[in-house]
């Protein structure tokens, strides 16, 4: 199959479900023991994210998520990944995903747009619509980014690589250029398919974006703190 590999909708979707069950059932422990409850970082994206063929204390939120713990943030990040999603794909999903409510989101999408070639002015009419959702409803966000990769055109590549500079300038949001920096390219950090990240891959991925996370995270809790 070209591009990235697909799993069965209903399974991811019932894999997200279940992620933001057990942390709805978390934090009401939390609140019931006075404790203050964990911020919500969704992690919304395609199989990159998801943990392709991983299992899930391995995949890119579960790793994320120990690692801003050990740092001294109260977070838990939600998987919710479907891999082979595009971009609109991912709006097409982002109500049902958010019905539970969240504080934050790591917005990971636009990799099987391109590798599937599609417009990209598709691509970016799509997160731009993700995005002022997002907005609408006041969760803040961090761009993770995706390259062209270059047999797709000089042309292709130029529009397609601009349009996460481009939105997280017009939304104001934080932005980690290259999800797959330090991995693409990098054998040993990915699987056999030669495009999702291995386990170790996933720890590249997770060191090269946790400063721009802590960052974030950290005006999130001021902010609350201070109040509107």
């Amino acid at each position: 199959m070209t591009g990235l590999r697909r799993r069965l909708p209903g399974a991811a979707r019932l894999r997200a479900l279940m992620s933001v069950a057990i942390l709805s059932a978390a934090t009401l422990a939390a609140a019931s023991a006075g404790e203050t409850p964990p911020l919500k970082l969704v992690a919304f994206g395609d199989s990159l994210s998801a943990g392709y063929l991983l299992p899930a204390s391995e995949a890119f939120p579960a790793v994320l998520e120990k690692a801003l713990r050990a740092d001294g943030y109260n977070v838990a990040v939600v998987n919710a990944g479907v891999s082979g999603d595009t971009s609109s794909g991912g709006l097409a999903r982002l109500d049902w995903t958010l019905g539970d409510g969240a504080d934050a989101m790591i917005l990971e999408l636009g990799a099987n747009d391109m590798l599937r070639g599609i417009d990209p002015d598709l691509t970016r009419a799509a997160l731009d619509a993700i995005l002022a959702e997002l907005k609408a409803r006041g969760i803040r966000v961090v761009i993770a980014g995706m390259k062209a990769n270059p047999t797709l055109g000089k042309d292709y590549g130029s529009r397609f690589d601009a349009i996460y500079p481009d939105l997280a300038a017009k939304y104001d949001a934080p932005l980690y250029p290259f999800f797959l920096a330090g991995v693409a390219g990098e054998p040993g950090l990915r699987l056999a398919d030669g495009i999702h990240p291995n386990g170790a891959g996933v720890e590249r991925i997770v060191k090269g974006i946790l400063p721009t996370v802590e960052t974030f995270v950290k005006a999130l809790r001021e902010k609350t703190v201070a109040g509107p």
